[in-house]
C-alpha cells in the first residue's frame, strides 16, 4: 500500500471526536518504509540510526479518587523501529487518558511505553515531567547558516543545490529557517535543523538553499529529516553526519528526529520556540 492510500483511513484531515477514556485503539501506526522505497532504498541499506523525540504538553490523568495530576512528557522512539506514529493519533491517544483512573504515574508510564511500543513494533521509552521539574531551553551550538544574503527560486526540494569542496572539515552548522508541511492538511511545520559532519567541506548558501526548498514541500518531520541526511550523505559523501531537527509544537506535541552515522541517541534540547 502507497503513503497516500494509507492516509486516507488516518484521523489527519477528518473530524474527530475526542475520546477522555483510556482507549490504544486510537493510536495509528504508519510503516516507516514506505518512503524509504520511494528512495529504492531497503531498511537493511540504511546508513543511519537515530531516534524520534517526542515531547506533549498535555497529558493528564486522574488518580483513584478523581483528582487530576498533570505532567510533560519525553517520548522515544527508535528509528529503526518499524512503524511512526501519525500525530493526531496520538494526540487523541494522550487525551483518552484525560478522565481514566491510575493508581500510580508508573503505571501510566508502563502503560504508555506497552501501547507505544505495540504500535511503533519498536521498544518506546516514555519519561514524565512534573511542569515545575520540566527541562530548561538550550539552544544549538556550531555555525547559523541564516545570516547568508541568498537569492532562493525554488521551494521544493533539490539536492543539486548541495556541493562540497576539496578541504576536510569537521564542523556544526544550523538553521532556523525549515520549513515543511503536512502531507495530508497542508498546515505548516517549522523547525530549527542542526547537521555536524566530518569530511569535505560543505557549501554553506548552498545547503541553506537546499533547506529552504522544503518550504512548500508536504511530508511527515521523520521522513523530511531522513530525506536531507540522504541528500547530504549522497551528494556530499561526507565521512560522518547527524542531522537533528527540533520541530514547532503543533497539537500539544512537538516532533524531533534525530538520524546519524554515528550516533543512535541524543539529547532532549528543547528550544525557544518550542
Amino acid at each position: 500500500m502507497k503513503q497516500d492510500e494509507l492516509l486516507n483511513s488516518s484521523p489527519l484531515g477528518q473530524d474527530t471526536q475526542y475520546v477522555n477514556s483510556y482507549d490504544a485503539s486510537l493510536l495509528f501506526p504508519i510503516q516507516r518504509d514506505l518512503k524509504w522505497k520511494e528512495r529504492h532504498i531497503e531498511r537493511a541499506e540504511l546508513p543511519f540510526k537515530g531516534v524520534d523525540i517526542w515531547n506533549a504538553y498535555e497529558v493528564s490523568w486522574l488518580n483513584t479518587k478523581g483528582k487530576p495530576n498533570v505532567r510533560l512528557a519525553e517520548f522515544r522512539i527508535p528509528a529503526d523501529s518499524k512503524n511512526i506514529v501519525e500525530s493526531k493519533s496520538f494526540k487523541l491517544y494522550l487525551n483518552s487518558f484525560n478522565l481514566s483512573r491510575f493508581e500510580t504515574e508508573a503505571e501510566v508510564v508502563a502503560r504508555m511505553e506497552k501501547d507505544l511500543s505495540q504500535a511503533a513494533e519498536g521498544q518506546v521509552q516514555v519519561i514524565l515531567y512534573h511542569p515545575d521539574k520540566a527541562p530548561a531551553f538550550g539552544q544549538f551550538t556550531g555555525f547559523c547558516l541564516d545570516n547568508q544574503d541568498v537569492e532562493i527560486d525554488s521551494y521544493s526540494p533539490n539536492a543539486e543545490l548541495l556541493s562540497s569542496d576539496h578541504e576536510v572539515v569537521e564542523e556544526v552548522l544550523y538553521s532556523h529557517l525549515l520549513k515543511s508541511n503536512c502531507p495530508v492538511t497542508g498546515q505548516p511545520d517549522w523547525a530549527t535543523i542542526g547537521i555536524s559532519y566530518k569530511g569535505l567541506e560543505i557549501d554553506r548558501e548552498g545547503l541553506l538553499k537546499y533547506l529552504i526548498s522544503y518550504r512548500e514541500h508536504g511530508d511527515f518531520h521523520e521522513q523530511c529529516v531522513e530525506n536531507i541526511f540522504m541528500d547530504i550523505w549522497q551528494q556530499c559523501q561526507p565521512e560522518s553526519l547527524s542531522v537533528y531537527a527540533r520541530y514547532v509544537r503543533r497539537g500539544g506535541l512537538d516532533i524531533n528526529p534525530f538520524r546519524s552515522t554515528d550516533l543512535d541517541d541524543i539529547d532532549n534540547l528543547r528550544l525557544s520556540r518550542q
